[in-house]
């Protein structure tokens, strides 16, 4: 008896797969047969994929509420879905896409037209991707374009680092007094003390 699959994916520990559950539970996929991935879809290096290809056989049935749930990267997009259709000999079924359902339109017109789609869905998958890369990166040039700091603030020293640095090296001070009255931690305070021992030789 040919078996049904779901697989959900989001991008995030953060984020929210309750839609592609509740679409995977509509089309009666089985509890035990859904497999789920919190990472990004830039390729299929995911755990719960690969225990996916390792269980179906030919003849089951994979549902996915959308392309870009499969993945985020054209290419290996369309490397899957040959593998998944062709290798492994499954049917898929993106619920979003009623085109894309291998089992409807085995014929070669419904395959072509399957084809095309998949290759249109894939582009604008990865080109979303890209897209939302470029505006990250956009984002960050502006954002520090106004001043805008990145990253772990830089340690200030107080004015008299100097003179602490001396009181450290002569026993006069412990080494608690020292992070109350510089305000850093203890590895913060060895780092700083080699930069300026550096810079004082």
């Amino acid at each position: 008896m040919n078996n049904i699959y779901g697989y959900v994916r989001v991008s995030s520990m953060e984020q929210n797969e309750d839609r592609q559950m509740v679409a995977l539970n509509n089309v009666q996929v089985p509890a035990k047969n859904i497999f789920m991935d919190k990472q990004s879809g830039k390729d299929f290096d995911r755990p719960n994929y690969k225990k996916l290809i390792k269980e179906i056989k030919v003849g089951d049935l994979l549902y996915i509420l959308s392309i870009d749930r499969l993945g985020r990267n054209y290419e290996e997009i369309q490397n899957q879905w040959r593998i998944l259709t062709k290798e492994i000999g499954i049917d898929i079924c993106v619920l979003d896409m009623p085109l894309l359902d291998t089992r409807n339109g085995k014929d070669l017109m419904g395959t072509f037209i399957a084809d095309l789609v998949l290759q249109i869905l894939s582009f604008v998958a990865q080109n979303e991707r890209e897209n939302i890369k470029k505006r990250q990166v956009e984002g960050i040039a502006a954002a520090k374009a106004k001043g805008i700091r990145f990253g772990r603030p830089k340690t200030v020293l107080p004015d008299n680092f100097p003179e602490i640095v001396v009181k450290w090296e002569q026993k006069q001070i412990s080494i608690t007094e020292i992070l109350k009255l510089c305000n850093m931690s203890k590895a913060t305070f060895y780092r700083k003390l080699r930069e300026y021992h550096l810079t004082h030789k």
